[in-house]
């Protein structure tokens, strides 16, 4: 039996516009997750004892899920006053054709953009974060074309073969973390709108899928809870292993998309993520959704119980190039109902921050209520979708591509009839612009600052330490996605001011 719990309503919102005088970035250098520059010996001391860096932002994917360490950030960033300030953000101009029965075209726009906020305060890091879209007014109707997608309700029924736009605030959250132990530390997260501990990296957010236009249609078996009005987290992680739990309000928002959908945070999750090593991101997570689901034929609303697992994958490839893979499995249980389970696999090739191939293979199980069919029971149908894009740099750090995308939506024998075929093919054409991969300034041109030369290592027990250091113990960061140790985490912010002159003293390999 689960019982019911309520928190007081969170309150406020946090507006951060950052892109106005972000400086240019180069992205021909490769992208690195660490900052451009410390300003002042003052800041190096709060981020020490914060035990923060750009190395570990890097990991941060939506709400408070994690991204393989091996990860390029695309991004545009600047420091002022004490603050670390991002800008991240994606935006298509597409026109989408799906086939069959059930298809239908339309041109429109599919968008988001965050900006994030970071300083030291009271011994730890405090991060401020907001997420918005314009997709209330660039997406007609109840969706964009998306054939076997399902979920959520327009003009009193269930979307089908769409995929519904997203709400003009999707994320409003503060999050503050600080150690409490040796290797140990604390995470708060509070969101008027934001993500609970539940599923992996929200698919705007997931690497394999940030080039693809189109959502999964498998999103509300894994990620659909990522905005949520209402979210209370707390977790504990170290550097491998992260333990987490939420309260929220699980119920999906309504079809008006520029309001708050406020209610009780009487829903719970829980998330078990681990790290095993650089390139890769693992979590298993399950929770109660208290009337997340519309009923059918005008009924209650209905509990659901949601259980998924996940591995990222995240590999650099020379200059600004990665290869990103994603496999996932989901389950919803409607109580009193049907279970459904749902198969994920999503994987995109970037070569030099320019040449990007991106696919994805899906089954899933799904009931006449989700399909909208005169039909009664659970049905099986998948989809495969591939595409490419080609990048070129345009402005500050931005770049824009054109793009295309096929698709086969594929439906069991019964629902032949009503999708007019078992196999039904969609197209689409794209123009879309992002943040170029964020890149480290060195060199004391780029920094202005003396030089600086400290010991470095890609193994820390190769490092000579004065006085000695365990191995386990060592300083380190992430720097164009390999792993650095330092004797200590002073020599770590000195490398930062300075990348290639400390590579110089690095021991040899073996």
């Amino acid at each position: 039996m689960y019982s019911r719990r309520f928190l007081p309503r969170l309150a406020g919102a946090v507006a951060i516009a950052l892109w106005g005088s972000a400086p240019s970035v180069n992205a021909q250098s490769g992208p690195s997750p660490v900052p451009e520059q410390h300003e002042h010996e003052a800041a190096q001391a709060a981020d020490e004892q914060a035990g923060h860096d750009m190395g570990s932002m890097a990991r941060e994917g939506s709400g408070t899920s994690w991204l393989p360490d091996e990860t390029p950030m695309y991004a545009l960033h600047r420091d002022a006053n004490g603050w670390t300030l991002m800008g991240h953000g994606n935006a298509f101009l597409q026109y989408l054709d799906e086939n069959g029965a059930r298809g239908t075209s339309q041109t429109g726009s599919i968008n988001w953009v965050m900006g994030m906020a970071s300083r030291s305060a009271g011994g730890g890091r405090l991060t401020l974060r907001a997420m918005g879209s314009l997709e209330p007014w660039t997406i007609r109707g109840c969706g964009y074309p998306d054939l076997l997608a399902s979920g959520e309700v327009c003009k009193g029924a269930a979307i089908h073969d769409r995929q519904h736009p997203h709400d003009l605030f999707m994320e409003l959250a503060a999050d503050y973390d600080r150690p409490v132990a040796r290797g140990i530390r604390v995470q708060l997260y509070a969101a008027p709108v934001g993500e609970p501990a539940l599923g992996p990296v929200a698919f705007m957010h997931r690497l394999s899928a940030m080039p693809n236009p189109l959502a999964a249609i498998t999103h509300h078996w894994f990620d659909a809870t990522h905005i949520a009005y209402g979210v209370a987290t707390g977790g504990l992680y170290g550097d491998r292993w992260k333990a987490e739990a939420s309260l929220f309000n699980g119920r999906e928002p309504d079809e008006k998309r520029t309001n708050f959908d406020f209610a009780a945070l009487d829903s719970w999750s829980a998330r078990v993520s681990l790290k095993p090593a650089k390139r890769w991101s693992l979590q298993v997570s399950g929770g109660h959704l208290t009337a997340a689901e519309t009923g059918d034929a005008g009924g209650p609303r209905v509990d659901v119980n949601r259980v998924t697992a996940s591995a990222i994958y995240h590999r650099m490839l020379g200059d600004a190039g990665v290869w990103a893979s994603t496999i996932g499995w989901g389950r919803n249980t409607e109580v009193g109902g049907e279970s459904t389970n749902a198969l994920l696999s999503e994987t995109s090739l970037t070569l030099r921050d320019r040449d990007v191939w991106f696919g994805r293979s899906e089954w899933s199980q799904k009931t006449s209520h989700d399909l909208d069919v005169p039909l009664h029971g659970v049905f099986t149908v998948g989809k495969l979708q591939g595409g490419y894009t080609r990048y070129i740099t345009v402005g500050r750090g931005l770049k824009a591509g054109l793009g295309a995308t096929v698709s086969a939506g594929i439906v069991a024998g019964a629902l032949r009839a009503a999708y007019g075929g078992r196999v039904n093919a969609g197209v689409g054409v794209f123009m879309t612009v992002r943040p170029a991969a964020m890149v480290m300034a060195a060199g004391t041109a780029a920094t202005g600052r003396t030089m600086v030369m400290v010991q470095t290592a890609f193994d820390p027990s190769k490092l000579s330490c004065s006085p000695p250091i365990e191995p386990g113990n060592a300083a380190r960061t992430t720097y164009q996605g390999k792993t650095y140790y330092f004797c200590s985490v002073e020599d770590r912010d000195k490398f930062l001011t300075d990348p290639a002159m400390s590579l110089s003293m690095m021991p040899p390999k073996q």
